[in-house]
């Protein structure tokens, strides 16, 4: 296993990229499932998630190749081949293969998926949503079966805003007999970006990206070529980064609208912004306010961004309210953030950022993704080396990391870990 070593104190300057958006590439590759001829997928970023999902493809008969970035799907030979443990457990978005494999087979035998800790995260409203289609749904040995005669359009009302079975629900209706129509349903970009493969493929959905989708099934889908929406948690991190430890950075390849909360909280906190098409320019701030944060499904600010945005309140003058109401447990950052001499304390669903602090970099570990993200920032704030393990999550949300940071000035890398670190790290 590696580390990752961070000198801090370097200011950076200079663009920096943003790769297509993890959280659609992991509806996107699944969905090619429900296809009967190739997909090709362009501008997928290098992570670990995406080679989780090319492996799942051919583990149930698809032929698949990445090149570049650019995904060619072939579905052809794909059998309904359950998919009990093994990859499934890698990463949470695998439960995407539920709805597009009983979409296409009208069949699925799934293990539950995992990913990051992120406390009680329960998969009941996409398991309410298949059965409303018709699917008699079963678990059984730690594995979830699904399996339908007949998938029927149904009116499904959401009673918690989800992505995922937003997401689900819409691979699994597309194939369905007559019209679906999911109701409360979330608002993401990610999700239009799904639409927009399915539709190109000849489905019929209509209302992606507000609160009310319908779907007209359709008996058969083909292959088609779909470019990836760049990824905005990405662009966010970077934006934060930016105000933290930047000197003048422009970060490249974003669609500034999907940046609205994040933006207006930075300039809240006094962090010069100027937007272009594709482009978002960060200036140096001298000094920063503090301002509360409150996650909430979008439009509303990113719970993916709490994460990053509270280690840059720890530079900030004064106390800030950081409020999770998506992912209450989403607070693993924070005793790595105090061995760093950060002062916060958590209450419930909140934490209490009493700025500003001098970081001071030490050895920390990445619970999970988002959380490896918040550690990289707050070392390249910190004084002296900051050592950050538990890269495999990292890795499984940001491409080519190291060499993007490295191009704005950052001073950072990666080591192998003595058997000694490894005891160590298992230990914490």
């Amino acid at each position: 296993m590696e580390k990752l070593k961070i000198e801090g104190g370097h200011p950076l300057t200079g663009r920096i990229k943003v790769s297509g958006a993890k959280n659609s590439a992991v509806a996107l590759i699944p969905a090619t499932i429900l296809a009967d001829s190739p997909t090709v997928i362009e501008g997928l970023p290098d992570i670990s998630d995406v080679q989780t999902l090319k492996e799942l493809l051919e583990e149930i008969g698809g032929e698949v190749t990445v090149d570049n970035g650019e995904m060619h799907v072939n579905p052809e030979g794909m059998v309904a081949m359950p998919l009990p443990s093994g990859r499934v457990k890698k990463l949470r978005a695998s439960y995407y293969m539920m709805g597009a494999m009983l979409g296409r087979f009208k069949k699925a035998a799934i293990g539950l998926p995992g990913g990051c800790h992120l406390g009680p995260r329960p998969i009941d409203q996409h398991i309410k949503g298949f059965e409303a289609l018709g699917a008699t749904v079963t678990n059984e040995q730690g594995a979830i079966y699904l399996r339908a005669d007949e998938l029927k359009g149904a009116r499904i009302y959401l009673d918690v805003v989800s992505v995922g079975a937003t997401i689900n629900i819409m691979l699994a209706a597309v194939r369905a007999t007559g019209q679906t129509v999911i109701e409360n349903a979330a608002k993401e970009p990610e999700i239009i970006d799904v639409a927009t493969l399915l539709n190109n493929m000849g489905a019929k959905i209509k209302g992606a990206g507000t609160n009310v989708i319908r779907i007209d099934g359709v008996e058969s889908l083909s292959g088609t070529r779909h470019t990836i929406i760049p990824d905005r948690i990405e662009a966010g991190t970077y934006m934060i980064l930016g105000a933290a430890a930047g000197g003048g950075l422009t970060v490249e390849n974003v669609i500034p609208l999907h940046m609205e909360s994040l933006t207006a909280k930075l300039r809240e906190m006094g962090v010069p912004i100027e937007e272009s098409d594709e482009d978002i320019y960060i200036g140096k701030a001298d000094k920063l306010r503090s301002v509360d944060i409150k996650t909430l499904v979008y439009p509303g600010f990113p719970t993916d961004l709490q994460q990053p945005m509270t280690s840059l309140l720890t530079r900030a003058e004064g106390t800030a309210l950081v409020t999770d109401t998506i992912y209450s447990a989403r607070f693993k950052h924070i005793d790595e953030l105090r061995r760093m001499n950060a002062n916060i304390k958590t209450e419930g669903s909140s934490a209490i950022v009493y700025g500003p602090s001098k970081l001071q970099g030490t050895r920390v570990k990445a619970s999970d993704l988002r959380a490896g993200a918040a550690l990289v920032i707050a070392g390249l704030m910190a004084e002296g080396i900051t050592e950050v393990t538990g890269l495999e999550h990292i890795d499984r949300g940001y491409s080519d990391l190291i060499e993007k940071l490295t191009g704005l000035g950052a001073v950072i890398w990666r080591e192998a870990m003595t058997e000694e670190e490894l005891e160590q790290v298992n230990n914490q």
